[in-house]
Protein backbone atom coordinates (compact mmCIF):
# COMPACT_ATOMS: atom_id res chain seq x y z
CA UNK A 1 0.00 0.00 0.00
CA UNK A 2 1.29 3.52 -0.96
CA UNK A 3 1.74 5.08 2.37
CA UNK A 4 3.48 1.63 3.47
CA UNK A 5 6.37 3.69 1.43
CA UNK A 6 5.71 6.64 2.89
CA UNK A 7 5.89 5.84 6.50
CA UNK A 8 8.56 3.33 6.03
CA UNK A 9 10.31 6.66 4.51
CA UNK A 10 9.36 8.83 7.53
CA UNK A 11 10.74 5.96 10.22
CA UNK A 12 14.02 5.41 7.96
CA UNK A 13 14.80 9.57 7.87
CA UNK A 14 13.08 9.90 11.80
CA UNK A 15 11.00 12.54 9.99
CA UNK A 16 7.43 12.80 9.41
CA UNK A 17 7.55 16.03 7.65
CA UNK A 18 6.95 16.84 3.88
CA UNK A 19 8.11 20.10 1.99
CA UNK A 20 5.40 21.70 -0.07
CA UNK A 21 6.48 22.81 -3.54
CA UNK A 22 4.27 25.62 -4.47
CA UNK A 23 6.72 28.02 -5.80
CA UNK A 24 5.92 31.89 -7.40
CA UNK A 25 8.41 33.51 -9.40
CA UNK A 26 8.79 36.27 -6.72
CA UNK A 27 10.75 33.26 -4.35
CA UNK A 28 13.21 32.11 -7.18
CA UNK A 29 16.37 33.80 -7.06
CA UNK A 30 17.19 36.57 -10.10
CA UNK A 31 20.68 34.42 -10.79
CA UNK A 32 18.01 31.68 -11.88
CA UNK A 33 15.18 33.62 -13.21
CA UNK A 34 18.21 35.70 -15.15
CA UNK A 35 19.21 32.82 -16.90
CA UNK A 36 15.99 31.53 -17.62
CA UNK A 37 14.57 34.82 -19.09
CA UNK A 38 17.88 34.77 -21.46
CA UNK A 39 17.22 31.30 -23.26
CA UNK A 40 13.48 31.75 -23.06
CA UNK A 41 12.40 35.12 -22.38
CA UNK A 42 10.26 36.70 -20.78
CA UNK A 43 7.49 34.13 -21.75
CA UNK A 44 5.77 31.16 -19.69
CA UNK A 45 8.55 28.96 -21.01
CA UNK A 46 10.84 31.40 -19.24
CA UNK A 47 8.59 31.41 -15.68
CA UNK A 48 8.61 27.54 -15.89
CA UNK A 49 12.14 27.38 -16.64
CA UNK A 50 13.26 28.92 -13.67
CA UNK A 51 10.58 27.31 -11.41
CA UNK A 52 12.13 23.51 -12.45
CA UNK A 53 15.18 24.74 -11.64
CA UNK A 54 13.87 26.59 -8.11
CA UNK A 55 12.71 22.85 -7.08
CA UNK A 56 15.68 20.96 -8.27
CA UNK A 57 17.84 23.01 -5.89
CA UNK A 58 15.54 22.47 -2.66
CA UNK A 59 15.22 18.93 -3.53
CA UNK A 60 18.55 18.69 -4.23
CA UNK A 61 19.03 19.98 -0.66
CA UNK A 62 16.59 18.08 1.21
CA UNK A 63 15.59 14.31 -0.44
CA UNK A 64 18.02 12.39 2.30
CA UNK A 65 16.57 13.98 5.31
CA UNK A 66 12.39 14.68 4.07
CA UNK A 67 10.62 12.15 2.97
CA UNK A 68 8.22 13.58 0.70
CA UNK A 69 7.30 16.99 -1.32
CA UNK A 70 3.75 18.14 -2.30
CA UNK A 71 3.75 20.46 -4.78
CA UNK A 72 0.20 22.38 -5.57
CA UNK A 73 -1.00 22.15 -8.94
CA UNK A 74 -2.01 25.50 -8.85
CA UNK A 75 1.17 27.67 -9.00
CA UNK A 76 2.08 25.07 -12.03
CA UNK A 77 -1.25 25.72 -13.85
CA UNK A 78 -0.97 29.60 -13.75
CA UNK A 79 1.92 29.58 -16.00
CA UNK A 80 -0.27 27.34 -18.98
CA UNK A 81 0.92 24.50 -19.86
CA UNK A 82 4.48 25.02 -19.66
CA UNK A 83 3.94 25.45 -16.09
CA UNK A 84 2.26 21.86 -16.38
CA UNK A 85 5.16 20.24 -17.79
CA UNK A 86 7.20 21.88 -15.08
CA UNK A 87 4.91 20.23 -12.31
CA UNK A 88 5.57 16.59 -13.96
CA UNK A 89 9.20 17.31 -14.18
CA UNK A 90 9.15 18.24 -10.48
CA UNK A 91 7.56 15.06 -9.72
CA UNK A 92 9.84 12.78 -11.97
CA UNK A 93 13.05 14.68 -10.41
CA UNK A 94 11.54 13.82 -6.81
CA UNK A 95 10.54 10.40 -7.39
CA UNK A 96 13.90 9.99 -9.03
CA UNK A 97 16.01 11.39 -5.72
CA UNK A 98 13.50 8.96 -3.54
CA UNK A 99 11.15 11.03 -2.16
CA UNK A 100 7.28 10.52 -2.07
CA UNK A 101 5.31 13.01 -3.80
CA UNK A 102 1.73 13.87 -2.98
CA UNK A 103 0.52 16.19 -5.87
CA UNK A 104 -1.82 19.01 -4.37
CA UNK A 105 -4.84 19.34 -6.80
CA UNK A 106 -7.92 18.96 -4.17
CA UNK A 107 -9.41 17.49 -7.25
CA UNK A 108 -13.64 16.36 -7.17
CA UNK A 109 -15.87 15.10 -9.92
CA UNK A 110 -18.09 11.78 -10.40
CA UNK A 111 -18.18 8.53 -13.02
CA UNK A 112 -15.82 9.13 -15.94
CA UNK A 113 -14.56 12.50 -15.33
CA UNK A 114 -12.79 11.79 -11.77
CA UNK A 115 -11.69 8.38 -13.73
CA UNK A 116 -9.58 10.79 -15.85
CA UNK A 117 -8.45 12.76 -12.58
CA UNK A 118 -7.75 10.06 -11.66
CA UNK A 119 -5.62 8.59 -14.46
CA UNK A 120 -3.58 11.70 -15.03
CA UNK A 121 -2.56 11.84 -11.40
CA UNK A 122 -2.21 7.95 -10.18
CA UNK A 123 -2.45 5.90 -13.03
CA UNK A 124 -1.22 5.56 -16.53
CA UNK A 125 -2.52 6.51 -19.60
CA UNK A 126 -3.55 3.88 -22.85
CA UNK A 127 -1.82 5.21 -26.08
CA UNK A 128 -2.56 3.23 -28.50
CA UNK A 129 -2.22 0.13 -26.89
CA UNK A 130 0.96 1.99 -24.63
CA UNK A 131 0.76 2.46 -21.08
CA UNK A 132 2.31 5.36 -19.91
CA UNK A 133 2.38 8.53 -16.60
CA UNK A 134 1.15 11.43 -17.27
CA UNK A 135 2.77 12.43 -13.82
CA UNK A 136 3.18 9.54 -11.87
CA UNK A 137 2.63 10.84 -8.36
CA UNK A 138 2.44 8.38 -4.94
CA UNK A 139 -0.53 10.64 -3.73
CA UNK A 140 -3.50 13.38 -4.37
CA UNK A 141 -5.32 15.35 -2.15
CA UNK A 142 -8.83 15.19 -3.02
CA UNK A 143 -12.54 16.47 -2.44
CA UNK A 144 -15.15 14.16 -1.10
CA UNK A 145 -17.98 16.47 -0.75
CA UNK A 146 -19.62 14.59 -4.34
CA UNK A 147 -19.60 11.62 -1.88
CA UNK A 148 -18.48 7.90 -2.34
CA UNK A 149 -19.41 8.48 -6.52
CA UNK A 150 -16.31 10.86 -6.49
CA UNK A 151 -14.32 8.66 -4.82
CA UNK A 152 -14.59 5.06 -5.84
CA UNK A 153 -12.67 5.56 -9.27
CA UNK A 154 -9.90 6.84 -7.17
CA UNK A 155 -9.81 3.72 -4.69
CA UNK A 156 -9.80 1.10 -7.80
CA UNK A 157 -6.52 3.20 -9.35
CA UNK A 158 -4.77 3.16 -5.97
CA UNK A 159 -5.69 -0.63 -5.40
CA UNK A 160 -4.31 -1.55 -8.85
CA UNK A 161 -1.43 1.30 -8.88
CA UNK A 162 0.01 0.76 -5.28
CA UNK A 163 -1.15 4.99 -4.71
CA UNK A 164 -3.08 7.11 -1.90
CA UNK A 165 -5.27 10.10 -1.59
CA UNK A 166 -6.11 12.47 0.94
CA UNK A 167 -9.50 13.58 1.48
CA UNK A 168 -10.11 17.34 2.80
CA UNK A 169 -11.71 16.46 6.09
CA UNK A 170 -10.68 19.62 8.54
CA UNK A 171 -8.79 22.06 6.34
CA UNK A 172 -6.37 24.71 7.91
CA UNK A 173 -8.30 28.10 6.41
CA UNK A 174 -9.58 30.40 8.77
CA UNK A 175 -13.26 30.03 7.29
CA UNK A 176 -13.62 26.15 7.28
CA UNK A 177 -16.11 26.08 10.14
CA UNK A 178 -18.32 27.61 7.98
CA UNK A 179 -19.43 24.56 6.49
CA UNK A 180 -17.11 21.77 8.13
CA UNK A 181 -18.22 21.91 11.72
CA UNK A 182 -21.99 22.22 11.35
CA UNK A 183 -23.76 19.15 12.84
CA UNK A 184 -25.62 16.72 10.44
CA UNK A 185 -28.95 15.60 11.73
CA UNK A 186 -26.84 12.47 12.81
CA UNK A 187 -25.20 14.41 15.89
CA UNK A 188 -21.83 14.58 14.07
CA UNK A 189 -20.23 17.53 12.78
CA UNK A 190 -19.31 17.40 8.55
CA UNK A 191 -15.80 16.71 9.44
CA UNK A 192 -16.50 13.80 11.47
CA UNK A 193 -18.89 12.67 9.12
CA UNK A 194 -15.77 13.00 6.51
CA UNK A 195 -13.41 11.32 8.42
CA UNK A 196 -15.67 8.44 9.05
CA UNK A 197 -16.32 8.10 5.11
CA UNK A 198 -12.46 8.34 4.96
CA UNK A 199 -12.20 5.01 7.15
CA UNK A 200 -14.99 3.38 5.11
CA UNK A 201 -13.77 4.13 1.86
CA UNK A 202 -10.11 2.86 3.07
CA UNK A 203 -11.54 -0.35 3.95
CA UNK A 204 -9.66 -2.00 0.46
CA UNK A 205 -6.83 -0.56 0.98
CA UNK A 206 -5.22 -1.30 4.00
CA UNK A 207 -1.78 -0.95 5.24
CA UNK A 208 0.43 -3.42 7.34
CA UNK A 209 0.83 -0.04 9.73
CA UNK A 210 -2.66 -0.15 10.21
CA UNK A 211 -3.40 3.03 8.04
CA UNK A 212 -5.15 2.64 4.87
CA UNK A 213 -4.48 4.26 1.31
CA UNK A 214 -7.40 6.70 1.99
CA UNK A 215 -5.77 9.53 4.01
CA UNK A 216 -7.31 12.70 5.27
CA UNK A 217 -6.38 16.27 5.49
CA UNK A 218 -7.04 17.89 8.72
CA UNK A 219 -5.58 21.59 10.18
CA UNK A 220 -2.92 21.70 12.39
CA UNK A 221 -4.51 25.06 13.46
CA UNK A 222 -7.38 23.29 14.72
CA UNK A 223 -5.35 21.26 17.21
CA UNK A 224 -8.29 19.69 19.45
CA UNK A 225 -10.01 19.12 16.33
CA UNK A 226 -7.10 17.01 14.76
CA UNK A 227 -6.89 15.33 18.52
CA UNK A 228 -10.89 14.19 17.93
CA UNK A 229 -10.16 12.70 14.74
CA UNK A 230 -6.82 10.93 15.40
CA UNK A 231 -9.36 9.05 17.94
CA UNK A 232 -12.22 8.66 15.46
CA UNK A 233 -10.75 7.49 12.08
CA UNK A 234 -7.67 5.42 13.92
CA UNK A 235 -7.00 3.66 10.51
CA UNK A 236 -6.69 6.90 8.22
CA UNK A 237 -3.47 8.65 7.66
CA UNK A 238 -3.13 12.64 7.81
CA UNK A 239 -1.85 15.02 5.41
CA UNK A 240 -1.07 18.08 8.61
CA UNK A 241 -1.07 21.83 6.85
CA UNK A 242 -1.18 24.66 8.52
CA UNK A 243 2.17 24.63 10.56
CA UNK A 244 4.43 27.69 10.14
CA UNK A 245 3.44 29.94 8.10
CA UNK A 246 -0.49 29.70 8.88
CA UNK A 247 0.23 30.08 12.80
CA UNK A 248 0.14 26.05 13.81
CA UNK A 249 3.32 24.72 15.63
CA UNK A 250 4.38 21.16 16.67
CA UNK A 251 2.35 21.34 20.01
CA UNK A 252 -0.17 21.88 17.63
CA UNK A 253 0.73 18.99 15.50
CA UNK A 254 1.27 16.99 17.63
CA UNK A 255 -2.58 15.52 18.36
CA UNK A 256 -2.18 13.85 15.26
CA UNK A 257 0.36 11.56 15.86
CA UNK A 258 -0.26 7.92 17.43
CA UNK A 259 1.68 6.79 20.67
CA UNK A 260 4.56 5.05 17.86
CA UNK A 261 5.27 8.16 16.68
CA UNK A 262 3.06 7.26 13.09
CA UNK A 263 -0.24 8.67 11.66
CA UNK A 264 0.28 11.63 10.09
CA UNK A 265 2.87 13.91 7.96
CA UNK A 266 3.19 17.90 8.48
CA UNK A 267 3.70 20.06 5.86
CA UNK A 268 5.86 23.34 5.46
CA UNK A 269 5.57 25.13 1.89
CA UNK A 270 6.67 29.15 2.33
CA UNK A 271 8.46 28.03 5.70
CA UNK A 272 11.12 25.76 3.70
CA UNK A 273 10.87 27.34 0.17
CA UNK A 274 11.47 31.37 1.85
CA UNK A 275 13.89 30.05 4.83
CA UNK A 276 16.58 32.45 3.41
CA UNK A 277 14.35 35.44 4.32
CA UNK A 278 14.36 34.53 7.67
CA UNK A 279 17.39 33.17 8.64
CA UNK A 280 18.86 36.26 7.32
CA UNK A 281 20.60 35.15 3.87
CA UNK A 282 20.69 36.06 0.86
CA UNK A 283 18.45 34.81 -1.74
CA UNK A 284 21.36 32.93 -3.29
CA UNK A 285 21.61 30.76 0.19
CA UNK A 286 17.90 29.92 -0.86
CA UNK A 287 18.44 25.91 -1.15
CA UNK A 288 20.73 25.77 1.90
CA UNK A 289 18.58 27.78 4.35
CA UNK A 290 15.34 25.37 2.88
CA UNK A 291 18.04 22.24 4.70
CA UNK A 292 18.38 23.72 7.42
CA UNK A 293 15.05 25.51 8.28
CA UNK A 294 14.08 21.70 7.02
CA UNK A 295 16.23 19.96 9.71
CA UNK A 296 14.79 23.01 12.63
CA UNK A 297 11.43 21.61 11.62
CA UNK A 298 11.93 18.07 11.94
CA UNK A 299 13.83 18.34 15.48
CA UNK A 300 11.00 20.53 16.42
CA UNK A 301 8.24 17.97 15.70
CA UNK A 302 10.10 15.13 16.99
CA UNK A 303 10.60 17.45 20.05
CA UNK A 304 6.77 16.95 21.53
CA UNK A 305 6.10 12.85 20.02
CA UNK A 306 10.09 11.64 20.75
CA UNK A 307 11.48 8.74 18.61
CA UNK A 308 9.07 7.08 15.41
CA UNK A 309 8.56 3.32 15.72
CA UNK A 310 7.90 0.95 13.56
Amino acid sequence: MAFDRLIDNIIEKQNPTVAGLDPKLDYVPASIKDACFAQYGKTLEGAAAALLAFNKAIIDQIYDIVPAVKPQAAYYEMYGWQGVKALAETIAYARKKGMFVITDGKRNDIGTTMEAYATAHLGTTDVAGESIDAFGADALTVNGYLGTDGIKPLVQICKEKDKGIFVLVKTSNPSSGELQDMTLTNGASVYEQMGSMCERWGEELGGKYGYSGVGAVVGATYPEQLKEMREKAPHTFFLVPGYGAQGGGANDAKNAFDKNGLGAIINSSRGIMCAWKKQGLTEEDFAAAARAEALRMKEDILSVIGEIKA
